[in-house]
């Protein structure tokens, strides 16, 4: 347990933490825009001055994208060693008329913070600068080595963080890397998370005429884009909600036993599927319950469409070119590069003809799978019961986090996915919020956590 001195001081300055937290949330550091190219880098600033400022040795590293931000206090050989990672970058706002206030002036209310990037991701990952802060103001010893890496490429697949782990192994060896990026159970279950799906994101161009054509003169002479790329998602799942790419669910490694077991007594409905989601009914693959289907089924799923007129009124057109943007999300043993690749050939196979199909891969990220079984993951649990009153349990996530994979395999070094929100913080969505609750629970939870790994 973390001293009774850092305890007080967390719970003396909680409002001073929320007071900071939200000068870290009005940077708009939207990481995939361009015109937020300054923006990332002031939060590249913000986090890295805080940690000068407690006297760590920090430095700002240009990889050639946005900016990576590493930091580490004295390193001493006879300590346990925990790296953090977490990223300052944030989601798109769009559509901005569905936010009730502006998305990056935070607004509290009913003890939730709303603000693009409070959940995902700036208000976890300062959870544990906060606690390191706390040790460092009260004079007390660091039970740990501690490191940070902070990237700004997150939520735009970006490169930096990958080439800088595959060139650093040793500057960032650990004994543990610490994610908080995940979810709780739910509002009174703390959870530890033990897998994320992998990704593979793909575009999906249907090329028609050179040009828009009236409807009128020339429909029924040429194919229609729109058309087309309606008959090619059509065909990507059943009705049942199977994925029909060839040899998609090959490598798909199912659940244990004692996995489904554990899922069935966490007591998740499709009721409480729909009351969470403003859905009018549960719908997934055959033969597995909602928890199986979110956590441990890979899925294909339409992000977006762009095709023709969408304005007011009408316009009687052949659009010249359709677009879809696809994502498939994928779990262990699953293959990202080969998926992709089966995903192309399969899309133009069923393309019609009368259009010019192009499939291009955004970016991929490899599923990941923590064992349940380590003394470190064990650290993590009593961190977690400690910090939240409340005895945790094991979870899996339907989302990723790309660079967990890396860590795995690059620092070979086992990874704690400590996650501080909820799966209803709209993360990616309008009114994204965070429980100040869960918020100052998680400060002392890694507070905990760094007592706990030195044991």
């Amino acid at each position: 347990m973390a001293s009774e001195k850092v305890l007080s001081h967390l719970k003396n300055h909680q409002q001073k933490h929320v007071e900071q937290l939200c000068d870290f949330l009005r940077i708009p550091s939207i990481s995939s825009v361009s015109a937020h190219n300054a923006d990332t880098k002031r939060a590249a600033k913000f986090v890295s001055s805080e940690l000068k400022e407690l006297g760590l040795a920090v430095e700002v590293i240009d990889m050639g994208g946005h900016p990576l931000v590493y930091a580490e206090t004295e390193i001493r050989p006879d300590r346990k060693t925990l790296l953090f990672y977490g990223h300052y970058d944030v989601q798109p706002v769009d559509p901005l008329d569905l936010w009730d206030n502006p998305p990056f002036e935070p607004v509290i209310k009913d003890g939730i913070i709303y603000a693009r990037g409070s959940s995902d991701d700036k208000g976890q990952l300062y959870t544990h600068i906060k606690a390191l802060e706390a040790y460092i103001l009260q004079g007390e010893e660091l039970p740990v080595n501690v490191k940070f890496i902070i990237e700004g490429e997150e939520e735009a697949g970006g490169e930096s963080i990958y080439k800088f782990t595959e060139q650093n192994t040793e500057k960032l060896s650990c004994d543990a890397v610490v994610v908080s990026d995940t979810t709780l159970y739910n509002e009174t279950t703390p959870g530890i998370c033990y897998s994320l799906k992998g990704m593979a994101y793909m575009e999906i161009t249907v090329q028609g005429p050179g040009m828009d054509l009236h409807s009128g003169s020339y429909g029924g002479s040429v194919q229609n884009p729109g058309n087309a790329l309606a008959e090619i998602i059509a065909k990507l799942k059943d009705a049942d909600g199977r994925c029909l790419v060839p040899g998609f669910y090959d490598d798909v490694l199912e659940l244990e036993q004692d996995e489904r077991d554990g899922f069935a007594e966490l007591g998740y409905t499709d009721e409480i599927l729909c009351d969470e989601t403003g859905a009018p009914a549960a719908f997934g693959e055959k033969g597995f319950t909602t928890l199986e289907r979110m956590w441990a089924r890979p899925t294909c799923d339409v992000n977006g469409i762009a095709c023709g007129y969408g304005g007011e009124g009408a316009k009687t057109i052949i659009p010249a070119r359709g677009l879809a943007k696809v994502s498939m999300r994928l779990v262990p043993n699953q293959d990202p590069d080969t998926i992709a690749a089966a995903f192309s050939a399969y899309v133009k196979e069923i393309a019609p003809t009368g259009v010019k199909v192009e499939v291009s891969n955004h970016h991929n990220a490899a599923p990941v799978l923590v064992h349940r079984k380590s003394e470190m993951m064990n650290a993590g649990m009593i961190a977690l019961e400690k910090g939240f009153g409340a005895k945790p349990v094991f979870i899996r996530e339907g989302g990723s986090i790309p660079i967990v994979g890396t860590f795995q395999d690059c620092l070979k070094s086992p990874v704690l996915l400590l996650g501080y929100g909820l799966n209803t913080d709209n993360i990616h969505s309008p009114n994204e919020k965070f429980h100040l609750d869960n918020f100052f629970r998680g400060i002392r939870t890694s507070a905990i956590l760094m007592t706990e790994a030195a044991k």
